[in-house]
């Protein structure tokens, strides 16, 4: 078989599975799966809530269909399964939606048929986890009846510049063959070229450490941050000294959260402990970084009490609920962790952010995002996601919000150290 075909089903059209689809659409036949039948219908109406894709690059798309209905793919013989892959509240891989989607593909599943998983998990999950639940939903043999590839997806939502087409894929198959075969078929999208990886487990290796390098990297700068504070000295000004030699990473401090680099490292720590490996560094990273919070409240009750602010009378605005810049997506973002814990001490919170969708924000939050924000309302505003609305506000309108012993901490260090009371 040759890539050419290959007719494709892609499960699942969030972030990753949408501008895959739309990619392969553009020059190919390619149906859309999800079970979501209002995600299929505003797709079909030209319209997606992520914001990952415009109409523009929908209409693109020509040889693109959607559809929830299962019986529409039965003819297909690619299966790239897109699903995410979060964590339970133990911090344990949470795989419902992997197992869901073999299930539903080993239902439909062929002689001949090539399924590729593109979700993030540990080393070995393809082979060991989905492989058998398609072979019992099938009564299929693996690498006899149909095979397998990974290629891990590299989506990072919200950024225009890194986009699917332009950063390279890694891939792999469940032979020597169907790994050739997977790669022609990526690289006919991928503009910025592929890389073959030696086998599947490889490929689900170097995407988990990926997430994990970088989340070592933040929590390093984290706790940087935690120490020069305590020193009174400005984090963001010795990050720009150190900055300037050709070797120094360019991270900065905050909250680590989103359905990626908050949650994968977990994926390869429950691997590693599953074989007998308790994972010391890793995990540090992990608590020091789902611990910062708890941090920043800390630190900003101290500094309403060194004013005399009444803490449990206290009114304070959080601005910015997603869980990075210009995107509305709000899985795992740890804003709600600085809420909660404001909330716990009788704080009254009001929230606000332009990127979000108002009913999901208040599923996610509890609190309903305000549209009109009143001067002189608040006793601190916390400055938690640097979208673009809040860097081109000039400091002196967020610190109009302020009553006169107010406190404007800014996270993300989006103004000068002078215009604000606390940063990172």
């Amino acid at each position: 078989m040759k890539s050419d075909d290959l007719k494709i089903a892609v499960i699942g059209l969030g972030y990753v599975g949408l501008p895959l689809a739309i990619e392969f659409g553009k020059n190919r036949e390619v149906v859309g799966f999800d079970i979501n039948e209002s995600r299929i219908d505003e797709l079909n109406k030209g319209e997606d809530s992520t914001l990952e894709c415009s109409s523009e690059e929908l209409q693109e798309a020509k040889y693109i269909s959607f559809t929830s209905n299962l019986e529409d793919i039965a003819s297909c013989n690619c299966f790239i399964i897109t699903v995410p892959t979060p964590i339970k509240d133990n911090n344990l891989p949470d795989l419902n939606p992997l197992r869901k989607a073999s299930e539903t593909v080993g239902q439909i599943l062929k002689i001949n048929d090539l399924v590729i998983y593109e979700s993030t998990v540990y080393p070995g999950a393809t082979e060991e986890f989905c492989v058998p639940i398609l072979e019992r939903c099938s009564g299929l043999k693996f690498n006899k009846d149909f095979f397998c590839g990974y290629s891990p997806e590299r989506i990072n939502p919200g950024d225009k510049n890194h986009k699917l087409v332009n950063i390279v894929k890694v891939t792999s198959g469940s032979t020597e063959k169907i790994s050739n075969l997977v790669d022609d078929l990526y690289k006919g999208i991928i503009t910025a070229g592929t890389h073959k990886a030696d086998s599947i487990k490889v490929a689900e290796a170097a995407k988990i450490i990926e997430n994990t390098q970088r989340d070592l990297n933040i929590a390093l700068i984290n706790e940087l941050a935690v120490i020069f504070n305590q020193l009174d000295i400005d984090t963001e000004a010795v990050l720009k000294a150190a900055g300037t030699k050709w070797n120094f990473l360019p991270f900065r401090p905050g909250l680590v959260g989103g359905h990626c680099i908050g949650v994968d490292p977990y994926y390869l720590t429950h691997k590693a402990q599953s074989i007998g490996y308790d994972p010391k560094v890793i995990l540090a990273g992990r608590r020091l970084n789902d611990s910062m919070g708890k941090y920043v409240v800390d630190k900003l009750i101290k500094a309403m009490e060194d004013k005399d602010i009444e803490i449990n009378s206290s009114k304070v605005l959080v601005m910015g609920l997603t869980f990075k810049e210009n995107c509305p997506d709000l899985r795992n973002s740890k804003v709600a962790d600085i809420i909660e814990e404001l909330l716990s001490l009788e704080v009254r919170v009001d929230v606000h952010d332009p990127w979000v969708n108002k009913s999901e924000a208040e599923r996610s939050f509890g609190l309903v995002p305000k549209t009109d924000l009143i001067n002189g309302a608040y006793d601190a505003v916390l400055l938690t996601v640097a979208h673009e609305e809040y860097k081109n506000m000039q400091p002196d309108e967020i610190k109009a919000l302020l009553k006169k012993e107010g406190i404007l901490y800014d996270l993300k260090s989006i103004f000068p150290k002078s215009s604000s009371d606390l940063r990172l």
